[in-house]
């Protein structure tokens, strides 16, 4: 064990030997120009350090390394931005405490804190979070033993807002060109906004009438297979020499921002409201199902994970299970009425 200077920094540094694990020495900085400091530092290292070694205690880590470590692993993810500003948000609460400092307490008043400010499903998103990190910390890296156990908020069903035909029609004459195009396929295939907007003629075979999501740009991290019907072919025809790679443009630009005040203003001469982009997946959706598409080919049709995720949408067309109830009556009718019993 020994201190010593480095001419780059202000700093007493520490080079301790060594432990299991480890094949060469750890060198590091004590934080202090004051040896009596950097000695103590040392020594509470050293201590450390040992219990590590011959005890078997786990050595302390910060949020912040979980963090890092977690966003370097995940970096693949379409969610990787989101969970970054996310985690600038929880930075306020986790900032520079240890992980195994990290119990039912402190993320109750995180939970109760964010609820305050947000619905309870995005507040869950916050939790889901810390519990996915905590859990590769415990489970994956060893660097703590345990995860706190800690239940997240009750959510309401999923939101399911769709049009008629008929509304969608209005809609569609009030929108711009380019917003219709893009509308139009969007319901004709389900596919969620962000890749409609990022669509490119790599990946659309209009001969096999194919299309296809790659899995790191789909929300489920799979490769997504679109077939193409008549309506979303009759658009993507329209689209052809507009732009050399991306499919849906304006004025010659791949278009980035759908939710503009075109939209909103074609949805107030339309009549429309309480509408939002992304309905128009559930308007794909809900005709699918009244249409009679069974639910495991429309989890397919839409990418679903599950098919939890797609039986929301049953409720919508009740009379396209009559045809499966029916088939029972090809075995005979039967009188339903109690029978009366035969006395002797």
């Amino acid at each position: 064990m020994s201190l010593y200077r480095r001419k780059d920094s202000p700093f007493w540094w520490v080079k301790l030997p060594p432990i299991q694990g480890e094949s060469k020495p750890l060198q590091q900085s004590t934080g202090t120009a004051d040896r009596r400091e950097a000695k103590q530092v040392c020594d509470q290292l050293a201590v450390a350090r040992w219990e590590q070694d011959r005890l078997g205690v786990k050595a302390p880590h910060t949020w912040e390394a979980a963090v890092v470590r977690w966003l370097l692993e995940t970096k693949h993810k379409a969610t990787h931005e989101s969970d970054k500003a996310k985690l600038r948000w929880l930075d306020t609460y986790l900032g520079g405490t240890q992980l195994n400092e990290i119990d039912r307490t402190l993320i109750d008043r995180i939970k109760f804190d964010r609820e305050k400010i947000a619905t309870a499903g995005t507040t869950n998103r916050y939790l889901a979070l810390i519990r996915a990190i905590l859990r590769r910390a415990c489970n994956e890296w060893e660097w703590i033993d345990r995860v706190p156990k800690f239940k997240l908020f009750r959510e309401a069903e999923g939101r399911v807002r769709s049009l008629s035909p008929q509304e969608f029609d209005r809609l569609r004459q009030e929108l711009p060109a380019h917003l219709a195009d893009m509308a139009v396929f969007s319901v004709a295939t389900g596919l969620r906004q962000a890749n409609v907007k990022g669509l490119e003629w790599a990946f659309v075979d209009l001969e096999r009438k194919h299309s296809w999501i790659p899995g790191s740009k789909h929300k489920n991290g799979k490769p997504h297979s679109v077939p193409l019907n008549e309506m979303a072919l009759s658009v993507l025809r329209k689209q052809i020499g507009k732009h050399p790679t991306r499919v849906f443009t304006f004025h010659g630009e791949p278009i980035s921002q759908v939710n503009t005040k075109a939209w909103t203003k074609a949805l107030q001469r339309a009549g429309i409201e309480n509408f939002r982009w992304h309905d128009l997946r559930h308007t794909f959706a809900t005709w699918h199902s009244q249409a009679g598409t069974p639910t495991h080919e429309l989890q397919r049709l839409g990418g679903w994970k599950t098919g939890s995720m797609v039986e929301r949408y049953a409720h919508v067309a009740p009379e396209a299970l009559q045809d499966a109830a029916n088939r029972l009556d090809a075995f005979g009718s039967y009188d339903l009425a109690t029978p009366q019993r035969q006395t002797t």
